[in-house]
C-alpha cells in the first residue's frame, strides 16, 4: 500500500533515488536507442518543411499503375477511378492485374466495367490482365511489370484510392533527375470505425506519414511500402523487379540501397503530399493477424534473408548503422527485451511501484507523442481537420505498448514456426518453390 502522504509519482521517485537497476535497465533503452530516433526524424520533418520545394516540373512522365488486385470485387472499381482522375496531363497506363482470376471472377468483371466506362478517355489506358492461377503478389507485381511501358511505375493496393493531385505529386519529386524510388503517404480511410482504427490512424499519420519524412530527409528511409511506392521503370528492372517471399517492400527497399551504393547519386524519397487512402482492421483478430504477418517478416528479412547483405559496403555507413540500430535492434530485439522487463518488472516489484513506473513511462511517452503530432499538424498535414485525431493521443501510448507486446509475440511466433510462410500475400506452393533462408 502507499503511504498516505504520497501520491504515486512521488512515491516512485522516493524508490527510483535507490534503485540502481531500474535505472540501469530501462532508461538505457529510451536514451540510446529511442531517444535518438525521436531527434533524427523531428530534425528531418524541419529540414524537409523549410527547404526549397521540388520545382513544378517541366515534364511529364508516363506512368504505369501496377494494380494488385485479389478479392476486391466492385471495390476495384473505386482504386481505378481515382487513377483516372488523376490532375496530371501525361499519359497514364493502368494495368489492373488479377491475381487468381478464376477464383476472383467478380473482381475481374468489375475491372472489365471500369475498363468500358472509361474507354474513351484521353491520355488514360486501362489494361486489365488476368492470372488465372493464382501466384500471389509478386508474381502478380512482376507481371505488371512486364508489361508497363511507362516512365515510372507506381505499385497500388487494389483496396486503395488517391487524391487527385496524387500523380501530380509525385512527378515533382523525379523532376530531380537524382530520385531512384519514392514512397507516398497512406492515410486511414476508415479510421472513425472503432477504437482500433482510431489508434491506426494516429499510427499512420505518427510512425509512417511523418516518420518517414523526417528519414527520408536524412538518406534513411526505412521502406517503400508496397501499397504505394513509385519507381524508375527501367531502374526497377535492372534490380530485378519484386522478389519472392513476403515483404516484397522491405525487400525490394534493402535491393535499392545496395544498388544506391555503387551510384551514390540516387536516392530513396518520400513525399508526404501524394496521399492514398486505405482501410485497416477493424477488428482485433484482423488487426493481430495483420502484425504478426508484419513483424514476423521483419525478423525473416534482415536475419534471414538478408543477413549477409546487411554489412557496410553493401547498405553505406548510414543505412548500416540506421537499419541495425532501428531494423534490427528497436523492431527485433527491444520488444522481446520489453515484454521480458514487463514480466520481471510485475514479478519482482510491489504492484504500487509498477503501476507509478507504468504512470511515469506513460508520461514519457505521451509527451513524445503530443510532440509528434504537433510537428506533423504544423508542418505536414494536409488536412485541417486532424487536429481530430489529437483527441486520442491519450490513448496512443497504451496502444503503442501493446503492439510492442504483440511484436515480441510475432518474433518468437517467426523463430518457432516459421510464420512467415503463412502468409496470405503468396499460396503455399509459390513459398514452398523459393529458396529456402
Amino acid at each position: 500500500m502507499l503511504p498516505d502522504s504520497l501520491n504515486v509519482l512521488e512515491y516512485l521517485f522516493l524508490v527510483l533515488q535507490n534503485n540502481h537497476e531500474v535505472w540501469l535497465l530501462l532508461f538505457p533503452m529510451l536514451l540510446i536507442v529511442e531517444l535518438p530516433l525521436y531527434l533524427l526524424v523531428i530534425t528531418g520533418i524541419f529540414r524537409w518543411a523549410f527547404q526549397q520545394p521540388p520545382p513544378a516540373p517541366s515534364h511529364f512522365p508516363s506512368i504505369s499503375f501496377i494494380i494488385t488486385c485479389y478479392g476486391e470485387g466492385d471495390a476495384i472499381q473505386i482504386t481505378i477511378d481515382t487513377l483516372v482522375e488523376q490532375i496530371y496531363p501525361g499519359h497514364i497506363e493502368i494495368l489492373a492485374v488479377v491475381d487468381g482470376a478464376s477464383q476472383n471472377h467478380d473482381t475481374y468483371l468489375a475491372a472489365i466495367r471500369s475498363k468500358q466506362h472509361h474507354i474513351k478517355r484521353n491520355n488514360r489506358q486501362i489494361s486489365v490482365i488476368p492470372k488465372w492461377q493464382r501466384g500471389g503478389r509478386v508474381s502478380t507485381l512482376n507481371a505488371g511489370l512486364a508489361m508497363a511501358k511507362g516512365q515510372l511505375v507506381i505499385n497500388v493496393d487494389g483496396d486503395t484510392s488517391f487524391d487527385n493531385d496524387m500523380a501530380y505529386n509525385m512527378a515533382r519529386v523525379f523532376s530531380s533527375p537524382q530520385t531512384l524510388a519514392c514512397g507516398g503517404a497512406l492515410r486511414v480511410r476508415n479510421h472513425t470505425a472503432n477504437l482500433l482504427t482510431r489508434m491506426q490512424s494516429l499510427e499512420y499519420m505518427l510512425s509512417m506519414q511523418a516518420g518517414k519524412t523526417g528519414m527520408a530527409n536524412w538518406g534513411v528511409l526505412n521502406n517503400i511500402s508496397g501499397a504505394f511506392g513509385t519507381f524508375r521503370t527501367h531502374l526497377l528492372k535492372q534490380v530485378g523487379g519484386w522478389d519472392t517471399h513476403t515483404a516484397e517492400d522491405l525487400d525490394l527497399t534493402v535491393r535499392l540501397k545496395q544498388y544506391k551504393v555503387r551510384y551514390p547519386t540516387y536516392k530513396l524519397d518520400f513525399t508526404p503530399h501524394a496521399v492514398g487512402h486505405t482501410d485497416v482492421p477493424d477488428t482485433l483478430k484482423g488487426l493481430i493477424m495483420q502484425r504478426l504477418r508484419w513483424d514476423g517478416d521483419l525478423l525473416f528479412l534482415f536475419l534471414r534473408k538478408h543477413r549477409d547483405g546487411l554489412s557496410p559496403s553493401l547498405l553505406g555507413w548510414g543505412n548500416f548503422i540506421f537499419t541495425l540500430a532501428y531494423g534490427v535492434i528497436q523492431n527485433v530485439l527491444l520488444p522481446i527485451i520489453v515484454a521480458g522487463y514487463t514480466v520481471y518488472i510485475v514479478i519482482s516489484y510491489p504492484l504500487a511501484f509498477v503501476l507509478a513506473l507504468c504512470m511515469l513511462l506513460y508520461f514519457v511517452y505521451f509527451f513524445f507523442s503530443l510532440l509528434f503530432f504537433i510537428v506533423y499538424y504544423g508542418l505536414i498535414s494536409e488536412r485541417r481537420s486532424d487536429w481530430r485525431a489529437a483527441l486520442w493521443l491519450p490513448l496512443y501510448p497504451i496502444y503503442q505498448f501493446l503492439m510492442r507486446l504483440l511484436t515480441a509475440f510475432a518474433m518468437i511466433n517467426e523463430v518457432v514456426r516459421r510464420s512467415h510462410e503463412e502468409s496470405s500475400m503468396a499460396p503455399w506452393w509459390v513459398l514452398k518453390r523459393g529458396k529456402k533462408f
